[in-house]
């Protein structure tokens, strides 16, 4: 498929521009629009970042979040520009376009919107088959754009607005062991962070939610404090996080009334409730996925010579979440295998590489004219969902 292009058209201020996931802004660098072009299997022939797009990045920094249609709009202004560019840069007329692949799902409705729309008038002004993507699904096959990984390999995607076991038996062929209850891992710690104010604290000020707590938790003792790991009595691979939000927040209450301070203010032993959240949020993403690896190996999911857990999304990123599940692919025979932090993250990168997936083996691909709906709320990608009960 050496001739063969691929383009993607996906927006920032949707995903990546979050900050990440309704994060804090990160440096100035939210709200940024991105395209890509992707030539063959793994070229880049160009990315575009619209640097003059952060027009709301203050805003977005004081809130904590994204404002979803402060994002639709940043779309409708500049994404036939930037899509544009990215064809001029790369040397290639829409007529030369294998495919277009663009996100559908899961995400922020009006964004997604945006691009599905422009995605319709692309594909038919050119006549060229459509590839929609999972968000999640994208996620998962990342690494085999960077390695080669043969199916079927244990995954655990971890991110600011999911959290979710798998095995990856195929391009289009997932079997889900697992899935958040209520809230996600990354959605979490930010809300820890914004909970302990830590938009006010020296090191933090430009930093995510989750990015503050990694920081600060290294210099934290996380014996101080002990929450309790959530779902232990429960026999099966899905999460929970929502109740360990709870106890931490009882804390902080608690400290507050014991610190004589207003809610808001900065407690002297933040570092070390920091330590103790991510610590006991590893733990419970450690030990679900130790049942789950479990369960594969009872089941003959995996292969027997050199099985691997893939570990991705934005949560991936934490050092300290990537050692705890090391300590248990080391301990289960299990190698594992995290993508670069920049393609943790959401990424244009892994929406095109999954079309190129999909384009190669001739799956998921519409013809022009196929109306196609976007769906925001849409988690299970997968094709089979067991219940895990152990």
């Amino acid at each position: 498929m050496t001739r063969e292009r691929l383009c993607w058209m996906r927006l920032a201020p949707y995903w990546e521009s979050l900050c990440i996931h309704r994060r804090r802004c990160i440096s100035g660098r939210c709200q940024r629009l991105r395209s890509l072009l992707v030539r063959g299997c793994k070229k880049l022939a160009a990315i575009v970042i619209d640097k003059q797009s952060n027009l709301t990045c203050s805003q977005t920094c004081r809130t904590g979040g994204i404002i979803p249609t402060v994002a639709q709009q940043l779309h409708r202004e500049n994404i036939e520009r930037v899509v544009q560019e990215a064809l001029e840069r790369s040397g290639v007329a829409p007529s030369q376009l294998a495919a277009v692949a663009t996100t559908v799902k899961p995400g922020l409705a009006l964004s997604l919107g945006v691009g599905l729309e422009f995605t319709r008038q692309l594909v038919r002004r050119h006549d060229k088959p459509f590839i929609p993507i999972h968000h999640m699904e994208a996620h998962a096959l990342t690494v085999r754009m960077l390695q080669p990984v043969s199916f079927p390999f244990l995954v655990l995607l971890v991110s600011g607005g999911h959290s979710l076991l798998a095995v990856a038996q195929g391009v289009d062929d997932f079997l889900l062991l697992g899935h958040a209850l209520d809230e996600a891992p990354g959605d979490t710690l930010d809300k820890v962070a914004r909970r302990l104010s830590l938009v006010k604290h020296p090191q933090c000020s430009s930093l995510s939610g989750g990015q503050a707590i990694e920081l600060l938790a290294r210099d934290g003792d996380r014996t101080k404090f002990s929450f309790r790991t959530p779902m232990g009595q429960t026999h099966d691979c899905c999460f929970s996080f929502a109740g360990l939000r709870n106890q931490i927040t009882m804390t902080i209450m608690k400290k507050e009334a014991e610190e004589g301070v207003e809610e808001g203010t900065l407690l002297k032993c933040v570092n070390d409730i920091a330590a103790a959240a991510q610590h006991t949020v590893a733990a419970h993403l450690a030990k679900r996925t130790h049942r789950a690896i479990l369960f594969c190996k009872a089941n003959g999911l995996l292969p027997p010579s050199s099985p691997t857990l893939v570990l991705s999304g934005g949560v991936a990123s934490n050092q300290y979440i990537r050692k705890a599940l090391t300590i248990v692919t080391e301990m289960t025979g299990l190698h594992l295998i995290c993508p670069p932090a920049k393609f943790c993250t959401d990424n244009g990168v892994m929406i095109a590489w999954n079309g190129v997936e999909r384009l190669r083996e001739g799956k998921g691909i519409l013809a022009p004219d196929v109306d196609v709906c976007y769906e925001p709320r849409s988690v299970y990608l997968f094709t089979r969902f067991i219940l895990l009960f152990f």
